[in-house]
């Protein structure tokens, strides 16, 4: 293993392929998946928000699992070993229809995802070390990128499916998108064994001053607690407005292409500042487009709320990723980027299950749309507040 792999781009390519996977498929393909799950099993709002609780619950155990084990197994180790049981975790997600089955497998993919998500970041920032642009446009590209295309195949095909075999289908959705993920682990297996990041104890550990980051992790926290509403409930939403799944999938093929091309807008933003102001612009983008689609009546709002929301929502890891990279000593990334990932899994398991439970009860989920909004609009103000560590 190498530091400085021959094909920097392709390593890149495979750690961004295990984004796909335990991002784009394993967390926000339910969303997809969930009207017809609603109707075929009659579930209310607030049951089939709690799948992705459920979900986010074993995503805060993985992430904390990964904090310990990140002192004695290698990043790469517990990337490589959370994209194959992700993998294995979807593949097996639609064989019983019960809710237990389905909160198991949810709670798993979230655990094992967590796992080699919250790795990858660590693995990205070892590529291009020398070159501060470089390293931020791959560490853009990886969340970015990775998440986008995720959303993107899933968004063109599971509508599709659905619209012409039924909502009964649903089943074959998991098998589909776990079938996809095997394809994809060859070359992110690859990748990982190309790269080396040194264990937590094979370096002085160094506390992180959390005080002195308090606003970053807090507008993360807001990040983890608002996002994942609209990507739940966003095709339960357009179903009530009777879209169309043709209309549907393009939102979703929009959305997650405008995920896959917002590194490129965000690298240079990322490189040049070490403070909040990054992960406050991109908060502030996410509540925008998140209230979209509730505030402005037409056709045309879920559009430019699926551009919006694109070019913003994946952006968030990158930006806490880039603050670690530019605040702290090498070897304190791999604990700094798992204590962010921890906050966010937090909070990213009241989301969910709270938004059905306000959808419930107002009879309308575009609510929840609402009050996400303003949770992130809440973490934007404060992540603003958050000034270099080295200017403190």
């Amino acid at each position: 293993m190498t530091d400085n792999p021959a094909n920097p781009w392709l390593v890149l390519a495979g750690l961004a392929l295990g984004v796909t996977v335990t991002n784009g498929f394993a967390r926000f393909a339910y969303g997809l998946l969930l009207p017809a799950m609603k109707s075929e099993l009659d579930w209310s709002y607030a049951q089939a928000g709690w799948l992705n609780t459920a979900n986010a619950l074993g995503y805060v155990a993985g992430a904390i699992l990964t904090m310990i084990l990140i002192r004695r197994v290698r990043p790469t180790h517990l990337f490589a070993f959370g994209l194959v049981t992700t993998t294995a975790a979807l593949l097996v997600t639609g064989l019983v229809t019960a809710l237990w089955w389905q909160t198991l497998w949810r709670v798993l993919a979230g655990v094992f995802g967590a796992m080699s998500f919250s790795t990858a970041g660590t693995l990205a920032a070892q590529l291009f070390r020398d070159d501060p642009r470089r390293n931020a446009l791959a560490i853009a590209i990886l969340f970015g990128s990775g998440g986008g295309l995720g959303i993107v195949l899933s968004g063109a095909a599971l509508p599709i499916l659905l619209g012409q075999q039924g909502y009964g289908a649903w089943p074959w959705g998991w098998v589909l998108i776990g079938g996809t993920s095997l394809l994809f682990l060859p070359l992110g297996l690859w990748s990982a064994s190309r790269l080396h990041a040194p264990r937590k104890s094979e370096s002085m550990a160094i506390p992180l001053p959390l005080r002195r980051m308090l606003g970053e992790l807090v507008g993360y926290a807001a990040f983890g607690m608002g996002y994942i509403v609209y990507l739940t409930f966003l095709s339960a939403w357009l179903t009530e407005q009777q879209a169309t799944p043709l209309f549907i999938a393009t939102i979703w093929v929009i959305l997650g292409s405008c995920i896959f091309v917002s590194p490129i807008l965000w690298r240079p933003v990322l490189a040049r500042h070490a403070s909040g102001r990054p992960l406050a612009m991109i908060l502030a983008g996410i509540a925008l487009g998140s209230a979209l689609p509730v505030i402005m009546p037409g056709p045309a709002a879920p559009v430019i709320s699926a551009v919006i929301f694109g070019l913003c929502v994946f952006m968030p890891p990158g930006a806490v990723t880039s603050f670690a990279r530019q605040n702290l000593p090498p070897e304190s990334w791999g604990a700094a980027i798992g204590f962010f990932t921890v906050i966010f899994a937090i909070a990213q398991t009241i989301g969910p299950y709270a938004a059905g439970l306000i959808g419930d009860l107002a009879g309308d989920i575009g609510i929840s749309l609402l009050v996400a909004a303003g949770v992130l609009v809440s973490g934007a103000a404060l992540a603003l507040l958050q000034r270099p560590l080295d200017q403190d």
